[in-house]
C-alpha cells in the first residue's frame, strides 16, 4: 500500500501575486493504492475565511475531500472504511458494477465508530469514479461537508495509449463545488448544507479541491508546456456547470463517467451535471511559458442560449434566498492555469483512436420501461418518481439478469435533474423536447452513469444488467442533486436471476456428534438466495433460517442453531424468488 501526496506549488508555497490579483495554489488529493484500502471518514475543519474555521468532513486526515483510490481492471480489492463521524453513514463507489451488498447505498449502513470492509472485483473499464456517502435524508450533509474522493482505474487499453498519466503533474483530477457559510453568535462561518428555506441550492463562493476562490483570490495550477489531461467532476448540490476555456480555447474529451470514448471529441463547451465526469486532454504545446489560461464556468443566460438556459441550475436570478447565489447567472472563472516548463517526456501529439466500444443498440433491447419525473408544486414542493416518494422498503423496478433493456426518463417537473442509476454504465440512445436542448450531445457520446434531464425533455438510454443477481439487496436510481435525493428522488432496483434451474445443493456434510452442518450449493457471483428449513415435505411448513450471497460460483452455509442441530433429521431448501413483473 502506497500513500503519495502532491501539492503543486512549483512557483511558490504560499500564493502568487500576477498584476493585481492574489493565487492560492490548487490542492491535489494524495493517493493510495491497494490491494487493501483503509480509509478513515471523520470530521476536522479548514480555514476559509477571517474570524474562525470552518467544520469539514474528510478522509484519512487531510481537511477536505480524501485521497485518490488508485485501482486497475481486473483487481481484487478489500476496502476497509472506519466511520468516525457524529452520525451513521455510508459510502457509496459511485460508478462502479459490483454486488447490490458492496455498493454502499442507504441500505450498507456504517453506525459511528464501526468498519465496514467490503471485497469486490474490479470490472469497470478505465475511467475517473469516485466515492462519496449515500445516507438517505444526510447525504447533502456529508457531502456538503467535504466527504468524498476520487477513484481512478486504469486497464491494459487505456495503458497502452501515448496518454498523460502522471497524477499531479500531467494529469490532474478537479472537484469542482460551491459553498455557502452562514455564521451565528456561537458559530463563525460554516458551510449551509441544509435543505429548504433555511438552506441553498447554490453556494456562494467556488470550491475546486476544497481550495477556495474567495474575493480577489483564485486559485491557480502551473501545468506544463504539453498535453495535459483534467479529471473534470461536478460534486455539486444542483449546479449545472457550462464549462469552457478563456478565448473559447478548444479542448479535447477523451473520457465520459465510465470509459474511453472512440477518438478525442473536439469541444469548445461542455455541460456537466452533478455527478457527472468528463476526462479532457488541453494542448498547452503552443503557449508561452508563463502564460495563462482560464478554466471557466459560462453560466450567463446569453452565454447558455435559449435551448440551454431553459429550466437551467444555476442561472436563477437574485443573490440570496434558498435558490439565489452570487455565481448565479454570470460568467465565473473557476481555475487559472498558468504554463511552466515541459516534463521530461511530455506528451506532444493527440491520439487519433482511443478504444473501440461496442454499444448496445434497440436490436439488443429486451424490456423498455418509461421513468417520470414529478412534482416541484405546492403543496410538498419535493420532486419524484412517477410520483411515489421514495420509500426504503419499497421496490420500484425488478429487471431480469442479463437483460438489456432501454429507459426513458421523461421530466415533467418543474425544474431539471441529473439522474444517476447505480450498478450499471449505460448507452445514451436520445434527447427530445420542445424548446429544450434536444439529441445525445457530442460530449455525452460515450458509457455513462449519470446523464443531465432538463425541464420539459425526455432521455432515453441503454444498459446492461449483467454479473450481479439479488432479489434481497436493491441498487438504487436517484437525482445526483443531493438536495432532491434527500427529500426522496430516489428509487430502488433489484436484478433477480429467473433461471433457478440450477439452484441445487451440491454436498451436505456433518461432523461431529451432530454438532456441525455444512451446505455446499452452485450459485450466482454476486446474488443473494435464501435458506429455508423444514422437519417435512408439507406444503406451507418452510421457515427461512438464512440468507447468503455468493462471491464465487458456490456458496457455503454452516448451520449453527442448536434447536435444528439436534434434530435427527431436517431439510433444507434454496429458494431465489421470480421477479414480479
Amino acid at each position: 500500500m502506497k500513500i503519495q501526496t502532491l501539492i503543486l506549488t512549483l512557483l511558490a508555497t504560499a500564493g502568487t501575486a500576477l498584476g493585481s490579483q492574489v493565487y492560492s495554489n490548487l490542492w491535489i488529493p494524495p493517493t493510495l493504492t491497494g490491494p487493501i484500502y483503509n480509509l478513515n471518514l471523520h470530521a476536522t475543519n479548514k480555514y476559509y475565511l477571517p474570524g474562525s474555521n470552518t467544520v469539514t468532513y474528510a478522509y484519512n486526515n487531510v481537511d477536505f475531500w480524501g485521497p485518490t483510490l488508485i485501482m486497475s481492471n481486473g483487481d481484487t480489492v478489500q476496502i476497509n472504511l472506519t466511520n468516525n463521524l457524529p452520525d451513521t453513514t455510508t459510502t457509496h463507489w459511485h460508478g462502479f458494477h459490483i454486488p447490490a451488498i458492496m455498493d454502499g447505498g442507504p441500505h450498507e449502513t456504517i453506525p459511528t465508530g464501526t468498519t465496514w470492509s467490503p471485497t469486490f472485483t474490479v470490472l469497470n473499464r478505465a475511467s475517473t469514479y469516485w466515492y462519496h456517502p449515500h445516507l438517505h435524508t444526510l447525504t447533502q450533509n456529508h457531502l456538503g461537508h467535504g466527504a468524498g474522493g476520487f477513484i481512478i482505474v486504469h486497464d491494459a487499453q487505456e495503458s497502452a495509449l501515448p496518454l498523460p498519466r502522471t497524477y499531479g503533474v500531467d494529469d490532474i483530477p478537479l472537484v469542482l463545488t460551491s459553498r455557502r457559510f452562514y455564521t451565528t453568535a456561537a458559530q463563525l462561518n460554516q458551510f449551509n448544507v441544509t435543505n429548504g428555506a433555511t438552506g441553498c441550492a447554490y453556494g456562494d463562493y467556488e470550491l475546486v479541491n476544497g481550495c477556495m476562490n474567495f474575493g480577489a483570490t483564485n486559485v491557480e495550477v502551473f501545468l506544463p508546456q504539453q498535453y495535459v489531461r483534467l479529471r473534470i467532476l461536478n460534486a455539486e448540490i444542483e449546479r449545472v456547470y457550462n464549462l469552457g476555456f478563456s478565448n473559447n480555447l478548444t479542448f479535447y474529451q477523451i473520457g465520459t463517467d465510465g470509459g474511453l470514448v472512440n477518438a478525442p471529441v473536439p469541444l469548445t463547451r461542455v455541460v456537466l451535471a452533478p455527478g457527472e465526469r468528463t476526462e479532457i486532454l488541453l494542448n498547452l504545446g503552443t503557449n508561452a511559458i508563463g502564460s495563462a489560461v482560464n478554466l471557466m464556468a459560462y453560466n450567463s443566460a446569453s452565454s447558455l442560449g435559449s435551448t440551454l438556459s431553459f429550466g437551467y441550475p444555476g442561472e436563477e436570478s437574485g443573490t440570496s434566498g434558498e435558490f439565489g447565489s452570487l455565481l448565479n447567472d454570470i460568467n465565473f472563472q473557476i481555475l487559472h492555469i498558468v504554463v511552466t516548463n515541459a516534463t521530461a517526456n511530455p506528451i506532444l501529439a493527440l491520439p487519433t483512436v482511443l478504444c473501440t466500444n461496442t454499444f448496445w443498440t434497440t436490436a439488443n433491447v429486451t424490456k423498455s420501461r418509461t421513468i417520470t419525473l414529478t412534482g416541484g408544486q405546492p403543496p410538498s414542493g419535493v420532486f419524484v418518481f412517477d410520483s411515489s416518494p421514495f420509500s426504503i422498503n419499497v421496490v420500484n423496478q425488478y429487471v431480469s439478469l442479463n437483460a438489456v433493456e432501454e429507459w426513458t426518463i421523461v421530466n415533467t417537473s418543474i425544474f431539471s435533474h441529473a439522474f444517476h442509476i447505480h450498478d450499471v454504465e449505460f448507452t445514451p440512445l436520445a434527447r427530445t423536447g420542445s424548446g429544450v436542448m434536444t439529441g445525445i450531445q457530442a460530449y455525452e457520446q460515450g458509457w455513462k452513469d449519470t446523464i443531465y434531464v432538463q425541464q420539459n425533455s425526455s432521455v432515453s438510454f441503454i444498459a446492461k444488467f449483467d454479473n450481479f443477481a439479488s432479489p434481497y439487496n436493491p441498487f438504487m436510481y436517484h437525482c445526483h442533486m443531493i438536495d432532491h435525493e434527500d427529500e426522496g428522488t430516489m428509487a430502488q432496483f433489484v436484478v433477480q436471476n429467473t433461471n433457478t434451474e440450477d439452484l441445487y445443493i451440491t454436498s451436505c456434510t456433518r461432523t461431529g456428534t451432530n454438532q456441525n452442518i455444512n451446505l455446499n450449493f452452485n450459485a450466482t457471483p454476486g446474488t443473494t438466495y435464501q435458506l429455508l428449513f423444514s422437519t417435512n415435505f408439507t406444503t406451507g411448513s418452510w421457515s427461512p433460517v438464512a440468507t447468503v450471497t455468493s462471491d464465487g460460483t458456490s456458496v457455503n452455509y454452516y448451520e449453527t442453531n442448536a434447536t435444528r442441530l439436534a434434530l435427527a433429521r431436517g431439510f433444507y431448501r434454496i429458494n431465489e424468488p421470480t421477479n414480479n413483473y
